[in-house]
């Protein structure tokens, strides 16, 4: 991976997007990243009282205008929540819902914030996506 990687950037080819050789080293980091997290949650005690790897959930996510498709591992007592990607999280933007709350609170309205999202990130969220985050703000 890493030699495809110096291929294209002497070639002059992008590595990012689908043929990109940045969505494969990714997945690889990711994958290994989510290993050894839950390797360190199950400590001795934990696997001594049954809870142990039980195998792995396949999840896509996008960074920026590329989906990777990432394996998630569980364990038995279904104890592991990942730090890195957490549950139900699509898109690898670090605290994403928190900025778009601050900026629903700026006076963007939804399609505003959508198109901001699709600027920054190169990622389509749709304004009825956005809904539960709005709602969310109200009620806090």
């Amino acid at each position: 991976m890493k030699q495809r990687a110096l291929e294209q950037l002497r070639s002059g080819k992008s590595l990012y997007g689908k043929d990109g050789a940045f969505a494969p080293l990714l997945k690889s980091f990711l994958d290994s990243a989510l290993e050894a997290e839950l390797d360190s949650h199950l400590d001795a005690e934990e696997r001594l009282s049954g809870n142990r790897k039980n195998g792995k959930t396949n999840k896509e996510v996008r960074i920026f205008s590329v989906t990777i498709s990432i394996n998630t591992p569980r364990n038995r007592s279904a104890t592991f929540e990942p730090k890195i990607i957490r549950k139900r999280e699509t898109i690898l933007a670090e605290s994403l819902e928190s900025k778009i709350i601050g900026i629903y609170g700026l006076g963007m309205s939804l399609r505003d914030i959508s198109k901001h999202i699709k600027d920054m990130y190169d990622t389509d969220i749709s304004h009825a996506t956005l809904q539960p985050s709005q709602t969310r703000l109200f009620l806090s």
